[in-house]
Protein backbone atom coordinates (compact mmCIF):
# COMPACT_ATOMS: atom_id res chain seq x y z
CA UNK A 1 0.00 0.00 0.00
CA UNK A 2 1.28 3.27 -0.78
CA UNK A 3 2.32 5.56 1.92
CA UNK A 4 0.51 8.32 0.83
CA UNK A 5 -2.66 5.95 1.10
CA UNK A 6 -1.58 4.79 4.47
CA UNK A 7 -1.38 8.55 5.35
CA UNK A 8 -4.99 9.17 3.87
CA UNK A 9 -6.35 5.92 6.17
CA UNK A 10 -4.76 7.07 9.56
CA UNK A 11 -6.31 11.01 9.05
CA UNK A 12 -9.88 9.39 8.51
CA UNK A 13 -9.04 6.85 11.49
CA UNK A 14 -8.26 10.27 13.31
CA UNK A 15 -11.19 11.99 12.41
CA UNK A 16 -13.21 8.20 13.69
CA UNK A 17 -11.24 8.17 17.08
CA UNK A 18 -12.55 11.92 17.77
CA UNK A 19 -15.99 11.58 16.63
CA UNK A 20 -16.29 8.62 18.69
CA UNK A 21 -15.20 10.48 21.68
CA UNK A 22 -17.25 13.41 21.21
CA UNK A 23 -20.73 11.27 20.30
CA UNK A 24 -19.60 8.66 23.34
CA UNK A 25 -20.38 5.75 20.97
CA UNK A 26 -20.05 3.32 23.71
CA UNK A 27 -22.96 4.89 25.41
CA UNK A 28 -25.39 5.61 22.01
CA UNK A 29 -26.92 2.80 21.88
CA UNK A 30 -28.01 2.99 25.66
CA UNK A 31 -29.19 6.18 25.26
CA UNK A 32 -31.16 5.63 21.64
CA UNK A 33 -33.02 3.41 23.57
CA UNK A 34 -33.92 5.60 26.31
CA UNK A 35 -35.18 7.84 23.69
CA UNK A 36 -37.06 5.18 21.78
CA UNK A 37 -38.90 4.65 25.33
CA UNK A 38 -39.57 8.33 25.97
CA UNK A 39 -41.09 8.30 21.68
CA UNK A 40 -43.70 6.11 22.81
CA UNK A 41 -45.14 7.59 25.55
CA UNK A 42 -48.49 8.38 25.17
CA UNK A 43 -48.34 11.59 26.85
CA UNK A 44 -45.44 12.93 25.18
CA UNK A 45 -46.92 15.22 22.63
CA UNK A 46 -48.95 16.41 25.33
CA UNK A 47 -46.39 19.01 25.69
CA UNK A 48 -45.48 19.71 21.86
CA UNK A 49 -42.97 21.79 22.30
CA UNK A 50 -40.59 19.77 24.88
CA UNK A 51 -42.08 16.63 22.48
CA UNK A 52 -40.52 18.41 19.38
CA UNK A 53 -37.47 19.03 21.49
CA UNK A 54 -36.49 15.72 22.28
CA UNK A 55 -37.75 13.99 19.10
CA UNK A 56 -35.15 16.94 17.42
CA UNK A 57 -32.38 15.47 20.06
CA UNK A 58 -32.84 11.84 19.03
CA UNK A 59 -33.03 12.19 15.58
CA UNK A 60 -29.51 13.71 15.85
CA UNK A 61 -28.44 10.94 18.04
CA UNK A 62 -29.66 8.79 14.85
CA UNK A 63 -27.73 11.23 12.64
CA UNK A 64 -24.54 11.18 14.61
CA UNK A 65 -24.10 7.35 15.15
CA UNK A 66 -25.36 6.48 11.52
CA UNK A 67 -22.82 9.27 10.11
CA UNK A 68 -19.97 7.76 12.27
CA UNK A 69 -20.82 3.75 11.80
CA UNK A 70 -21.11 4.79 7.80
CA UNK A 71 -18.04 6.34 7.55
CA UNK A 72 -15.91 3.67 9.40
CA UNK A 73 -17.73 1.23 7.24
CA UNK A 74 -16.80 2.70 3.89
CA UNK A 75 -13.03 2.84 5.52
CA UNK A 76 -13.32 -0.89 5.76
CA UNK A 77 -14.07 -1.90 2.37
CA UNK A 78 -11.86 0.60 0.55
CA UNK A 79 -9.39 -0.76 2.39
CA UNK A 80 -10.32 -4.72 1.68
CA UNK A 81 -10.78 -3.12 -2.25
CA UNK A 82 -6.98 -2.06 -2.15
CA UNK A 83 -5.70 -5.14 -0.88
CA UNK A 84 -8.08 -7.20 -3.08
CA UNK A 85 -6.84 -4.74 -5.95
CA UNK A 86 -3.11 -5.25 -5.23
CA UNK A 87 -3.30 -9.07 -4.49
CA UNK A 88 -4.77 -9.07 -7.84
CA UNK A 89 -2.86 -6.76 -9.76
CA UNK A 90 -5.79 -4.93 -10.60
CA UNK A 91 -4.44 -0.88 -10.89
CA UNK A 92 -8.06 0.40 -11.99
CA UNK A 93 -9.60 -1.17 -8.62
CA UNK A 94 -6.52 0.27 -6.54
CA UNK A 95 -7.24 3.93 -8.05
CA UNK A 96 -11.06 3.47 -7.20
CA UNK A 97 -10.51 2.54 -3.89
CA UNK A 98 -7.99 5.11 -3.58
CA UNK A 99 -10.30 7.99 -4.85
CA UNK A 100 -13.28 7.23 -2.88
CA UNK A 101 -10.77 7.30 0.45
CA UNK A 102 -9.45 10.95 -0.58
CA UNK A 103 -13.29 11.91 -0.53
CA UNK A 104 -14.17 10.25 2.50
CA UNK A 105 -11.02 12.37 4.03
CA UNK A 106 -12.56 14.84 3.55
CA UNK A 107 -16.00 14.03 4.67
CA UNK A 108 -14.63 12.46 7.78
CA UNK A 109 -12.86 16.22 8.43
CA UNK A 110 -16.08 17.92 8.06
CA UNK A 111 -18.01 15.70 10.82
CA UNK A 112 -14.78 16.31 12.98
CA UNK A 113 -15.58 19.39 12.86
CA UNK A 114 -19.64 19.10 13.23
CA UNK A 115 -18.66 17.32 16.32
CA UNK A 116 -16.82 20.52 17.87
CA UNK A 117 -20.10 22.30 17.59
CA UNK A 118 -21.10 21.21 21.01
CA UNK A 119 -21.93 24.91 22.68
CA UNK A 120 -24.91 25.67 24.60
CA UNK A 121 -26.77 27.10 21.42
CA UNK A 122 -24.49 25.80 18.23
CA UNK A 123 -27.45 23.53 17.36
CA UNK A 124 -29.87 25.85 17.37
CA UNK A 125 -31.46 27.64 14.80
CA UNK A 126 -30.40 31.04 14.15
CA UNK A 127 -31.39 34.93 13.28
CA UNK A 128 -28.65 36.50 11.14
CA UNK A 129 -28.71 40.50 10.64
CA UNK A 130 -27.11 42.76 8.32
CA UNK A 131 -26.15 46.22 8.33
CA UNK A 132 -24.35 49.04 5.96
CA UNK A 133 -22.04 50.81 7.40
CA UNK A 134 -19.73 53.76 6.11
CA UNK A 135 -19.52 53.92 2.63
CA UNK A 136 -23.23 55.51 1.61
CA UNK A 137 -24.26 53.68 -1.31
CA UNK A 138 -21.59 51.55 -1.97
CA UNK A 139 -22.38 49.87 1.51
CA UNK A 140 -26.11 49.48 0.97
CA UNK A 141 -24.72 47.45 -2.27
CA UNK A 142 -22.18 45.52 -0.56
CA UNK A 143 -25.02 44.58 2.31
CA UNK A 144 -26.93 43.73 -0.17
CA UNK A 145 -24.40 41.24 -1.56
CA UNK A 146 -23.92 40.10 1.52
CA UNK A 147 -27.43 39.00 1.89
CA UNK A 148 -26.95 36.95 -1.34
CA UNK A 149 -23.96 35.27 -0.02
CA UNK A 150 -25.54 34.15 2.94
CA UNK A 151 -28.82 33.05 1.36
CA UNK A 152 -26.97 30.98 -0.92
CA UNK A 153 -24.51 29.38 2.04
CA UNK A 154 -27.67 28.28 3.28
CA UNK A 155 -29.59 26.95 0.25
CA UNK A 156 -26.13 25.09 0.02
CA UNK A 157 -27.06 23.78 3.40
CA UNK A 158 -30.53 22.50 2.92
CA UNK A 159 -31.14 25.20 5.54
CA UNK A 160 -34.57 27.30 5.25
CA UNK A 161 -34.52 31.19 5.11
CA UNK A 162 -37.09 33.44 5.93
CA UNK A 163 -36.82 36.95 5.66
CA UNK A 164 -37.48 38.91 8.73
CA UNK A 165 -37.60 42.39 7.83
CA UNK A 166 -35.46 44.68 5.35
CA UNK A 167 -34.51 48.17 5.00
CA UNK A 168 -34.20 48.97 1.34
CA UNK A 169 -30.98 51.44 0.55
CA UNK A 170 -32.02 55.37 -0.73
CA UNK A 171 -30.89 53.99 -4.51
CA UNK A 172 -29.49 50.17 -4.33
CA UNK A 173 -29.04 47.66 -2.21
CA UNK A 174 -30.14 47.59 1.65
CA UNK A 175 -29.69 49.19 4.49
CA UNK A 176 -30.63 46.38 6.80
CA UNK A 177 -32.17 43.01 6.87
CA UNK A 178 -32.67 40.06 8.68
CA UNK A 179 -33.02 36.51 8.24
CA UNK A 180 -34.18 33.50 10.06
CA UNK A 181 -32.18 30.16 9.17
CA UNK A 182 -33.49 27.11 10.16
CA UNK A 183 -31.18 24.09 10.31
CA UNK A 184 -29.35 21.71 12.17
CA UNK A 185 -26.10 23.56 13.82
CA UNK A 186 -27.18 26.81 11.65
CA UNK A 187 -25.97 28.92 15.01
CA UNK A 188 -23.02 26.96 15.26
CA UNK A 189 -22.01 27.75 12.05
CA UNK A 190 -22.74 30.77 11.74
CA UNK A 191 -21.77 32.58 15.07
CA UNK A 192 -17.99 32.79 13.16
CA UNK A 193 -19.15 35.40 10.90
CA UNK A 194 -20.24 38.16 13.49
CA UNK A 195 -18.13 41.25 12.97
CA UNK A 196 -17.61 43.84 10.19
CA UNK A 197 -16.88 42.71 6.53
CA UNK A 198 -15.14 45.19 4.35
CA UNK A 199 -15.09 45.37 0.72
CA UNK A 200 -12.49 46.80 -1.89
CA UNK A 201 -13.59 47.08 -5.34
CA UNK A 202 -13.71 49.33 -8.58
CA UNK A 203 -17.17 51.19 -8.10
CA UNK A 204 -19.36 50.38 -10.61
CA UNK A 205 -21.64 53.81 -9.28
CA UNK A 206 -18.33 55.34 -9.72
CA UNK A 207 -18.29 57.10 -13.32
CA UNK A 208 -14.58 57.85 -12.66
CA UNK A 209 -13.93 53.96 -11.50
CA UNK A 210 -11.60 54.60 -9.01
CA UNK A 211 -11.59 51.97 -6.08
CA UNK A 212 -13.80 52.09 -3.13
CA UNK A 213 -14.01 50.73 0.62
CA UNK A 214 -17.39 49.63 2.02
CA UNK A 215 -18.28 48.01 5.28
CA UNK A 216 -21.09 46.04 6.06
CA UNK A 217 -21.34 44.51 9.99
CA UNK A 218 -22.80 41.05 10.33
CA UNK A 219 -24.64 39.77 13.36
CA UNK A 220 -25.78 36.45 14.21
CA UNK A 221 -27.20 34.77 17.80
CA UNK A 222 -29.36 31.82 18.19
CA UNK A 223 -33.28 31.26 18.45
CA UNK A 224 -34.23 30.59 21.98
CA UNK A 225 -36.43 27.25 22.46
CA UNK A 226 -39.80 28.23 23.63
CA UNK A 227 -39.01 26.10 26.92
CA UNK A 228 -36.13 28.41 27.61
CA UNK A 229 -37.12 31.42 30.00
CA UNK A 230 -36.36 35.01 28.83
CA UNK A 231 -37.85 37.17 31.32
CA UNK A 232 -39.21 40.53 29.38
CA UNK A 233 -41.37 42.74 31.79
CA UNK A 234 -44.08 44.93 29.83
CA UNK A 235 -42.51 48.12 31.45
CA UNK A 236 -39.22 47.94 29.85
CA UNK A 237 -40.52 47.35 26.19
CA UNK A 238 -42.08 49.95 23.76
CA UNK A 239 -44.15 48.00 20.71
CA UNK A 240 -44.45 50.68 17.62
CA UNK A 241 -46.52 49.84 14.50
CA UNK A 242 -45.28 51.34 11.78
CA UNK A 243 -46.21 51.26 7.86
CA UNK A 244 -44.03 48.52 5.56
CA UNK A 245 -43.62 48.44 1.96
CA UNK A 246 -41.92 45.68 -0.05
CA UNK A 247 -40.11 46.25 -3.29
CA UNK A 248 -42.70 47.27 -4.89
CA UNK A 249 -45.48 45.82 -7.49
CA UNK A 250 -48.59 43.67 -6.29
CA UNK A 251 -46.64 42.33 -3.34
CA UNK A 252 -46.44 45.37 -1.70
CA UNK A 253 -47.53 45.48 1.94
CA UNK A 254 -49.12 49.25 2.50
CA UNK A 255 -50.93 48.46 5.93
CA UNK A 256 -49.76 49.32 9.03
CA UNK A 257 -48.53 46.54 10.11
CA UNK A 258 -44.95 46.14 10.68
CA UNK A 259 -44.17 46.08 14.43
CA UNK A 260 -40.86 47.80 16.11
CA UNK A 261 -39.87 46.46 20.12
CA UNK A 262 -37.65 48.31 21.90
CA UNK A 263 -36.50 47.21 25.02
CA UNK A 264 -35.10 49.70 26.81
CA UNK A 265 -32.71 49.00 29.61
CA UNK A 266 -30.32 47.30 26.90
CA UNK A 267 -31.38 49.36 23.76
CA UNK A 268 -31.88 46.48 21.85
CA UNK A 269 -34.60 46.88 18.86
CA UNK A 270 -35.71 44.25 16.78
CA UNK A 271 -38.81 44.58 14.20
CA UNK A 272 -40.45 42.30 12.00
CA UNK A 273 -42.77 43.22 8.76
CA UNK A 274 -44.86 40.84 7.53
CA UNK A 275 -48.43 40.65 6.33
CA UNK A 276 -49.93 40.02 10.06
CA UNK A 277 -49.86 42.46 12.56
CA UNK A 278 -50.40 39.81 15.11
CA UNK A 279 -47.93 37.81 13.65
CA UNK A 280 -45.08 39.81 13.71
CA UNK A 281 -45.56 40.47 17.28
CA UNK A 282 -44.67 37.20 17.66
CA UNK A 283 -41.38 37.12 15.76
CA UNK A 284 -40.32 40.24 17.27
CA UNK A 285 -40.36 39.08 20.84
CA UNK A 286 -39.38 36.12 20.33
CA UNK A 287 -36.36 37.94 18.36
CA UNK A 288 -35.74 40.29 21.18
CA UNK A 289 -35.54 37.28 23.63
CA UNK A 290 -32.81 35.58 21.54
CA UNK A 291 -31.19 39.13 21.85
CA UNK A 292 -31.68 38.66 25.49
CA UNK A 293 -30.62 35.46 25.76
CA UNK A 294 -27.59 35.83 23.42
CA UNK A 295 -26.34 38.23 25.84
CA UNK A 296 -26.44 36.23 28.98
CA UNK A 297 -24.61 34.00 26.60
CA UNK A 298 -22.33 36.52 25.98
CA UNK A 299 -21.55 36.82 29.94
CA UNK A 300 -20.84 32.71 29.96
CA UNK A 301 -18.99 32.08 26.84
CA UNK A 302 -15.91 34.26 26.18
CA UNK A 303 -15.22 33.77 22.57
CA UNK A 304 -18.33 34.84 21.50
CA UNK A 305 -18.23 37.22 24.11
CA UNK A 306 -14.89 38.50 22.47
CA UNK A 307 -16.21 38.11 19.06
CA UNK A 308 -19.11 40.49 19.44
CA UNK A 309 -17.20 43.07 21.14
CA UNK A 310 -14.35 43.10 18.28
CA UNK A 311 -17.42 43.66 15.79
CA UNK A 312 -17.41 47.26 16.69
CA UNK A 313 -18.70 50.06 13.80
CA UNK A 314 -18.74 48.89 10.61
CA UNK A 315 -15.73 51.22 9.89
CA UNK A 316 -12.05 50.93 9.46
CA UNK A 317 -10.10 49.18 11.93
CA UNK A 318 -13.03 46.66 13.11
CA UNK A 319 -12.88 44.04 10.18
CA UNK A 320 -13.23 40.55 10.61
CA UNK A 321 -12.73 39.70 7.11
CA UNK A 322 -11.74 41.17 3.64
CA UNK A 323 -13.28 40.70 0.80
CA UNK A 324 -10.49 42.06 -2.10
CA UNK A 325 -11.79 42.31 -5.66
CA UNK A 326 -9.39 44.91 -7.09
CA UNK A 327 -6.27 45.03 -7.36
CA UNK A 328 -6.23 41.45 -7.11
CA UNK A 329 -8.53 38.71 -5.68
CA UNK A 330 -8.33 37.62 -2.37
CA UNK A 331 -10.96 37.01 0.89
CA UNK A 332 -8.93 36.61 3.90
CA UNK A 333 -9.98 36.07 7.26
CA UNK A 334 -7.87 38.70 9.21
CA UNK A 335 -8.31 36.27 13.01
CA UNK A 336 -7.49 32.58 11.01
CA UNK A 337 -5.34 33.99 8.20
CA UNK A 338 -7.01 31.74 5.89
CA UNK A 339 -7.88 33.23 2.59
CA UNK A 340 -8.53 31.90 -0.86
CA UNK A 341 -8.30 33.81 -4.17
CA UNK A 342 -11.88 32.43 -5.36
CA UNK A 343 -13.70 35.43 -4.15
CA UNK A 344 -16.64 34.22 -6.52
CA UNK A 345 -16.97 31.29 -5.25
CA UNK A 346 -17.47 33.37 -1.61
CA UNK A 347 -19.98 35.52 -2.70
CA UNK A 348 -21.81 32.61 -4.27
CA UNK A 349 -22.17 30.79 -0.54
CA UNK A 350 -18.31 28.99 -0.30
CA UNK A 351 -18.17 29.71 3.15
CA UNK A 352 -17.53 26.30 4.80
CA UNK A 353 -13.84 26.74 4.88
CA UNK A 354 -13.53 30.10 6.15
CA UNK A 355 -16.40 29.31 8.88
CA UNK A 356 -13.97 25.78 9.60
CA UNK A 357 -10.77 27.46 10.39
CA UNK A 358 -12.55 30.16 12.80
CA UNK A 359 -14.00 27.34 14.64
CA UNK A 360 -10.98 24.72 14.61
CA UNK A 361 -8.87 28.05 16.19
CA UNK A 362 -11.76 28.69 18.95
CA UNK A 363 -11.26 24.88 20.01
CA UNK A 364 -7.46 24.72 19.60
CA UNK A 365 -8.10 27.58 22.48
CA UNK A 366 -6.74 30.45 20.98
CA UNK A 367 -8.37 33.43 21.76
CA UNK A 368 -9.07 36.14 19.02
CA UNK A 369 -7.45 39.00 21.12
CA UNK A 370 -4.13 37.05 20.29
CA UNK A 371 -4.89 36.82 16.59
CA UNK A 372 -3.25 40.15 14.90
CA UNK A 373 -6.02 41.83 12.88
CA UNK A 374 -3.67 43.32 10.14
CA UNK A 375 -4.48 43.45 7.09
Amino acid sequence: MRAETQNTIEAIEKSLSLLAQRLDYDTAPHRLEEFNARVEDPTLWDDPTHAQKLMRERQMLVDAVESYEGIRQELADNVELIEMGEMEDDAEIVSDAEEALTALKARAAEKELEALLNGEADGNDTFLEINAGAGGTESCDWANMLARMYVRWAEKKGYKVELQSESAGEEVGIKSAAYKITGPNAYGWLKSESGVHRLVRISPYDSAAKRHTSFSSVWVYPVVDDNIEIDVQPNDIRIDTYRSSGAGGQHVNTTDSAVRITHHPTGIVVTSSEKSQHQNRDIAMKALKSRLYQMELDKRNAAINEAHDNKGDAGWGNQIRSYVLQPYQMVKDLRTRHETSDTQGVLDGDLDAFMAATLAMDVSGKSRAEANLDD
